[in-house]
């Protein structure tokens, strides 16, 4: 995995152990028929349940408070639905009959940093993984083997059964993320805490902030100051906007830590800076300083690339962002550069690059940025151009895979959707789902291919229940992409499961978009 855990410990287990089950609701269906998403790499089923009960708590072995940590994080994700109030217990061993047990025991090569093995049987339930990472991805697997209530925020009537067998499971690629634009329009910390909850449910590791654009300058910057007391007072429409503090940003970051998503800062440039450019006039070739923009057309701002006082600037941005992101990535955008000459763009590029190196970081950049010299450490995002997704290839650069006619999540579904923007183009639900990052651009294959990313452009986007209404259904099918074996996925299975999963897409409270291309269950 591309990210450093605070701990790293041998393979972790989850154990849960048998009791009598109820005779009060029907046993729920075979673990192979259960509407896992993404799906595993190898189910393999038995015909019995496990059911939790009042006497299952979970115990952690010893010595690592990490895995206790998750073995908290499972437990408030069962306790309010449940009622069972299970507590954590600290063990040297596999604990009785009736519980959970989480804990390291040793290294699988195949599993990598976040595979795990599900094992269910009458008598208990043993997740074992690498890494507490693998441990964190396999509880996301529990959770959907269990009714679809158990992701109620209240206490729920009937049992808690889970189908017996065993899930072998491991990532295709080792980034899988979805990227949010804070800048067009302002989320809170806790609009962020929420879609971090819901990428991690299906097992995506990354989320790309936005932080900058023309209409926005959205992180505390304490060395240029006026980023936020001017730049960040406006967003698209005219409304107040917003920025976060660096321990808001430092708040976010600890929290998707405790989910295993690293998260990855954007500022975009030298394009998409009119929120810099008029906070500061220095960095206008002019000095003189732009008005603030609220508008969403793009491609009329540049920094000036020819001053010094510009490389202050940036080199002063990455040193502050690098010291408070524990992640390898600092985004530094090139996109849509359009009033930057490319004899100016591609030296702007190159230097930019060693400056996000000399903080100890590696570069991501969307396509455009292969006209620079990419060094093989840094990574193009495709979202565009084709021929510039086989340059980052042909110079040893990794690619993350953002197709716009596929995975931008703020293009709407069809012409009736009065959310998003379709100038790439209608992005159906089975479109979304219908392609191989490693069989897209004729020159990238998996080997060159670094992931998948999910981005979600705000321009029309003002709230998280819009936000949610284009990112789902679309979302857990890309993040499928990014986790499943591409032989085992066929639309026509994948659009089943989704239907199933829609009760649990209500007991999450997403809203979500109905699309008529699934059978959705009630």
């Amino acid at each position: 995995m591309f990210h450093k855990v605070q701990i790293l410990k041998p393979l972790v287990v989850l154990a849960v152990v048998a009791t009598t089950f109820s005779c009060s609701t029907p046993d729920p269906a075979r673990l192979s028929e259960q509407s896992l998403i993404p799906m595993p790499v190898s189910v393999t089923a038995t015909d019995s349940v496990f059911e939790l009960t009042t006497d299952t708590d979970i115990y952690v072995q010893g010595g690592s408070e990490e895995v206790k940590k998750i073995g908290q994080y499972l437990a408030d994700k069962l306790n309010p639905a449940t009622g069972l109030g299970l507590e954590i217990k600290t063990a040297s061993g596999e604990p009785a009959a009736g519980n959970i047990y989480l804990a390291t025991t040793g290294n699988e090569a195949e599993l990598g940093e976040e595979g795990y093995v599900l094992s269910v049987t009458r008598e208990g339930v043993r997740l074992t993984a690498n890494k507490p990472a693998g441990l964190f991805r396999g509880i996301q697997t529990l959770r959907q083997a269990l009714p679809a209530a158990i992701e109620m925020n209240d206490k729920q009537r009937g049992s808690w059964k889970i189908p017996t067998g065993t899930i072998r499971d491991y990532p295709t690629y080792e980034y899988r993320g979805a990227m949010l634009d804070v800048a067009r329009h302002f989320f809170s910390v806790e609009d962020v805490k929420r879609y971090i909850d819901l990428i991690s449910a299906y097992k995506m590791n990354a989320l790309h902030l936005h932080l900058a654009d023309d209409q926005g300058w959205r992180i505390e910057i304490k060395s240029w100051p006026k980023l936020t007391t001017h730049g960040s007072t406006t967003q698209v429409g005219g409304g107040k906007g917003g920025f976060y503090t660096q321990e808001q940003y430092k708040e976010l970051v600890r929290y998707a830590q405790d989910r295993y998503v690293t998260i990855i800062p954007e500022i975009d440039m030298p394009g998409h800076t009119n929120a810099a450019l008029a906070s500061y006039p220095e960095l206008n070739c002019d000095n003189k300083a732009r008005e603030l923009y609220t508008g969403i057309e793009v491609g009329f701002s540049t920094l000036c690339t020819s001053s010094e006082i510009t490389y202050k600037f940036i080199d002063d941005v990455v040193r502050e962002l690098a010291a408070m992101t524990p992640g390898p990535f600092i985004h530094a955008g090139g996109d849509e550069s359009h009033v930057t000459p490319m004899k100016d763009y591609i030296p702007f590029i190159n230097r930019v690059q060693d400056i996000i190196q000399s903080h100890g970081k590696r570069m991501i950049g969307w396509d455009e940025v292969t006209n620079a010299s990419l060094k093989p450490s840094s990574v193009a995002q495709f979202w565009a151009k084709a021929e510039y997704a086989k340059s980052a290839a042909d110079q040893g650069a990794k690619v993350l895979m953002s197709p716009a006619t596929r995975a931008y999540l703020d293009m709407q579904y069809d012409s009736t959707t009065k959310l998003g923007l379709h100038w790439a183009a209608y992005i159906e639900v089975d479109s979304a789902y219908i392609w191989d990052p490693a069989t897209m651009v004729p020159g990238v294959s998996r080997q060159n291919i670094l992931g998948v990313e999910a981005p979600l452009w705000t321009e029309t986007i003002t709230n998280m229940e819009e936000l949610e209404y284009m990112a789902f259904p679309r979302l857990p099918g890309i993040a499928e992409i990014g986790w499943s074996p591409a032989a085992s996925r066929q639309w026509s299975e994948y659009r089943t499961r989704l239907g199933n999963h829609g009760p649990r897409l209500k007991a999450m409270d997403i809203n979500y978009y109905p699309s008529k291309r699934v059978e959705w269950s009630e």
